[in-house]
């Protein structure tokens, strides 16, 4: 980010007290503003514009009429280079990985204090992204270097059905589900999911899907 440029952010949350004092917030940062703020991914496409383009937009998930994920698509495809953060209660897995695939940069918890949410828009001018602790930031760091220093014939080897539980990982599927769909034992799912554990050098299903969308295994929508 230049030095003293001033980062604009667009905030979708239907509740109002947080959107408010969030914005309020944000607008206390030096060389921070809000372009504007509303209550839904419906109003933000209406407002979105290339005269009112932010550089990041902060989304919250559960919102009605037109939820996180979709506007979060919705702005991939229209305005690729605005930065998204997601926030959000849940910090459930599945939760995170769905949001990513929609093409969210970085996943921030309601909870977080001021400090940290400074720190998320910092890093996502920086970085490009920006995980809370949920996904480590040495995780991602990581998968960027291995793509870069790594040849596609010098990846870890993965065999079929390792690359067909990989895939199913990348959805919202149970592992008890993905079993079933691979018409396998829940144990043998464990099996493939330690194998790949062990091989990409991830601790968590989210470190699956990050390594997945990195080289290509599955796309995000």
């Amino acid at each position: 980010m230049t030095k003293n440029c001033t980062v604009k952010i667009v905030l979708a949350d239907h509740n109002d007290i947080l959107r408010l004092g969030m914005s309020a917030l944000i607008n206390s940062f030096k060389n921070h503003r809000i372009l504007f703020d509303v209550t839904n991914g419906k109003e933000l496409t209406q407002q979105m514009s290339a005269s009112k383009c932010p550089d990041i937009a902060i989304l919250n998930i559960n919102m009605p009429v037109m939820d996180g994920c979709k506007t979060a698509a919705w702005i991939r495809k229209n305005f690729p280079t605005v930065k998204i953060l997601a926030l959000s209660m849940d910090d459930r897995e599945e939760s995170i990985i769905k949001m990513i695939r929609s093409g969210a940069n970085g996943y921030l918890l309601k909870d977080t204090a001021s400090e940290e949410l400074h720190t998320s828009l910092t890093s996502l001018m920086k970085n490009g992204y920006y995980y809370s602790e949920t996904i480590r930031i040495d995780m991602l760091n990581n998968l960027k270097k291995e793509s870069e220093r790594r040849a596609d014939d010098n990846l870890p080897k993965i065999n079929d059905r390792e690359n067909e539980f990989l895939r199913l990982a990348c959805s919202e599927l149970t592992y008890k589900e993905i079993a079933s769909k691979m018409f396998v034992a829940p144990r043998t799912v464990d099996g493939y999911r330690e194998a790949l554990f062990e091989k990409l050098n991830v601790k968590n299903r989210v470190g699956l899907v990050l390594y997945a969308i990195k080289h290509n295994k599955v796309q995000v929508v």
